[in-house]
């Protein structure tokens, strides 16, 4: 049976998850949930482009997770979210998931919480607190780390700092 661990970062898929992350977490496959860049057909191709091998990879809408992860379930799996609010729409799909790494978030409209003692670019809204707030509660292990190297940060923790 393999791992699934979710990773919450605006820029999807990039450098920074195919040379760090996927390695330190023994990453065989990787699931980017962006429903609107798997509803155009030329952006998910680019996008899928751009996962090189060993990896696996798939860019799908919240309606298609569980039926991968299901499909693929002897694999180690990184599913990447661009916000809070999908884990909310995939939280059936991913229970049992060994981590929630919270990473960067840009300054989006609804944002008015912002991380102060970093340099990362990490703001959330209060219905992402709430949220990831209802997580925890339900079980699931969320925290801030930005690169595998950094130290973690309990999401309780983690939110005395917004």
């Amino acid at each position: 049976m393999g791992k699934i661990y979710v990773r919450v970062d605006d820029r999807l898929i990039h450098g920074q998850t195919l040379v760090a992350w996927c390695p330190t977490l023994g990453i065989d496959e990787i699931i980017g949930v962006e429903n609107n860049i798997a509803s155009n057909a030329i952006l998910k191709s680019i996008t899928e482009m751009g996962i090189p091998k060993p990896y696996k990879g798939h860019i799908v809408k919240t309606d298609e997770v569980e039926g991968l992860l299901k499909q693929n379930a002897d694999r180690n799996t990184l599913i990447i979210v661009k916000y809070p609010s999908v884990l909310f729409e995939i939280k059936e799909a991913i229970k049992g998931a060994e981590l929630i790494i919270l990473g960067n978030m840009a300054k989006r409209d609804d944002t008015n919480h912002q991380l102060s003692e970093a340099t990362s670019i990490f703001y959330l809204s209060d219905s992402d607190i709430e949220g990831l707030d209802t997580l925890v509660k339900e079980g699931f292990e969320v925290i801030f780390q930005q690169v595998p190297s950094a130290g973690r940060t309990t999401w309780d923790n983690f939110k005395k700092t917004l």
